[in-house]
Formats: C-alpha cells, structure tokens, sequence
C-alpha cells in the first residue's frame, strides 16, 4: 500500500502534466483557429446541439448565455467580491478579483491575436450575431474561473451540509452548461469552448495555488 507522502507525490505529478497538457492543446487549437474558421465537427457538434428541444432546455441555455453579458456578469462579480469581503473573506475576496480581471484580459488577448470569426448564420442557427471574436470563448473562460473558484471555496470553507452541496452542484453544474450554452445559441464553435475550458482550468489552477500561498500570509487577524 502506497503511503500519504508518495500517494501526494502521485497526484502532484498527474496534475502537473495535466497543466502542461491543458497548455499545450490550447496552444495548438489557438494557431489552427488562427488558420480556419471553424472544424468540420465544429459544425456537426453545433447542429447535433441545437435539435435538443427537451422541456425547459432552451430556456435554460438562453439564462446562462444571459448571465455572461454585460452589465450583469459585473453585477455579478461585483456582488460576491463584495459579499465576500464583508463577510470577513478579504483575501477570498481579493483572488476573486484577481481572477476575474486576470482571465478578462487573457481572454481578450487571445481573441485579438487569433481573431477568428463568429459562427456563420449560413452554418448555424444564430440566435443573436455578435461583433467581436469567437475564440477562446468569453463566458467559459469566466464561469469556469469565477464560478469555479467560488465552487472551491465553498468546499473547503464551509461544512460538510446539503447546503455546501447545493452549491457545489449549482456551481459546477453552470461551469459544466455553459458551455452547452455557447454552442446551442451559435455564438462559439465547439473548439472555442474546448480551447476555453482548457485556458480557464489552468487559470484556476493558478488561482488556487496563489490563494493557498497567501492566505496564511495576507488579511491574517492575530
């Protein structure tokens, strides 16, 4: 039987190279989205998407797109930072900000560079045709680090109650939708999705390991 210590090894070293993996494959579909406008399972994926019309799923997928525009993503945002830092959690809070602000410009960043196109009308069902870049995609980028980071606070800060597991399901379950989401309102391709949740884990990553290092270091009450 392995002991704790190599057991810790083990798991280090798999999330390590799941890191460089991550990176790695958003490099790569980052220069071919550079080169095509989309994949041709881009397009299958987006068609197979959108003839779901189970009850309640439309709706669903329009609400979570909502949530990640502008002006209430920042309601949002700002919220929770603040809900946090009121509530005692200021290092909490100020991560939070960190990542929301560090992953916005990220995401920009990578748009300008690789400026792909949105889905095309002509492809897709396009439910409302936006102006800016397709990849990565935005609102995965954010929900998977601003949403996601809330989900690991709220497992390691609050008890073992249905209350932290509603949450824990709330939060991973919009993490794991919006993506659905992007696709079904033909906003993204399913690459541009891909390629966000792979930057967006790494972001997070980032964000858990600088907020275990500094939380017995900053905001400390003696």
């Amino acid at each position: 039987m392995a002991s704790p210590h190599a057991w810790r090894r083990y798991r280090a070293s798999v999330f390590q190279g799941y890191l460089i993996a991550a990176i790695l494959a958003f490099l790569v579909l980052a220069v071919l989205a550079r080169t095509v406008a989309y994949f041709t399972f881009d397009v299958v994926i987006t068609r197979n998407v959108q003839t779901i019309n189970a009850i309640g799923f439309d709706g669903l997928m329009r609400a979570l797109s909502w949530i990640g525009f502008a002006p209430q993503v920042g309601f949002i945002a700002a919220f929770v930072i603040a809900f946090l830092y009121v509530s005692g959690l200021k290092w909490e809070s100020a991560m939070t900000l960190f990542g929301v602000i560090g992953i916005s410009a990220i995401g920009l960043a990578a748009k300008i560079l690789v400026v792909r196109p949105r889905p095309s009308a002509d492809l897709v069902n396009v439910i409302s045709q936006l102006s800016d870049f397709s990849f990565p995609s935005g609102h995965v980028l954010f929900f998977t680090t601003f949403f996601g980071f809330l989900l690991f606070l709220g497992y390691t800060l609050l008890k073992a109650t249905w209350g932290r597991t509603l949450l824990i399901v709330l939060f991973g379950g919009m993490v794991g939708l919006i993506g659905i989401s992007r696709i079904y309102t033909g906003d993204h391709w399913a690459s541009d999705v891909l390629a966000a949740y792979l930057l967006g884990s790494v972001w997070l990553a980032l964000m858990v390991h600088v907020y275990r290092w500094g939380k017995p270091r900053f905001f400390v009450t003696l």
